[in-house]
């Protein structure tokens, strides 16, 4: 399990590197440097097209990366008050993979589509705990409230425990498998977190 975590974070390292670098120019008076924001400098912003550069929100958001039209559009980094978001946009909107690292340590890396997550993604828990599979969830910018899992996923438990199966706001919900760390295994059909029907 070691040596998952560092491959993952090795592949999630040098991604980063690779989003941070971009093959377009970089944007007419852009400045790397900035730190706050203001109106000037956005007015500037919204005229950028096919380049990359940096720029500052008002509430001190950050955002380095490729620019269309004056939009976030290709590979960037967004990053305010302790959340990081390294991949792709499509017109001002998380769009395609990206990884979202929230302040509390918690980490998404997969899908998104309209600034939420979108199919299936991987959600590893500050405690160690990670989620693979389907989501629903609308509030992207807070982490999981143990209440989003929803469809199909597999979660895997810090203590050595894995549920296989179906979820429903966040509860094991439908057909599913649970392997305990000891080898015991609970299978069957789930209802609100609870085994109701064995198999």
């Amino acid at each position: 399990m070691k040596k998952f975590y560092l491959l993952f974070f090795l592949v999630i390292f040098f991604c980063n590197i690779g989003w941070t670098q971009s093959s377009l120019p970089e944007c007419e008076g852009n400045d790397e440097n900035i730190s706050k924001y203001t109106k000037k400098h956005f007015r500037k912003m919204r005229k950028w097209t096919n380049c990359h550069g940096t720029a500052m929100g008002p509430d001190e958001q950050k955002y380095v990366g490729e620019f269309y039209k004056g939009e976030f559009h290709g590979n960037g980094i967004f990053r305010h008050e302790g959340r990081e978001y390294v991949g792709q946009y499509k017109h001002h909107k998380r769009y395609g993979q990206g990884t979202y690292t929230y302040a509390n340590g918690d980490m998404y890396v997969g899908n998104w589509k309209e600034h939420k997550y979108y199919g299936e993604g991987t959600y590893i828990y500050s405690n160690g705990d990670k989620y693979i599979g389907e989501w629903k969830k609308d509030k992207y910018f807070k982490p999981d409230n143990s209440s989003e899992r929803s469809g199909k996923g597999t979660h895997i438990y810090i203590n050595g425990d894995k549920y296989i199966g179906e979820w429903k706001k966040g509860k094991q919900h439908g057909q599913g498998t649970l392997t305990y760390a000891d080898g015991r295994v609970e299978k069957g059909v789930w209802k609100k977190g609870k085994l109701i029907e064995s198999k």
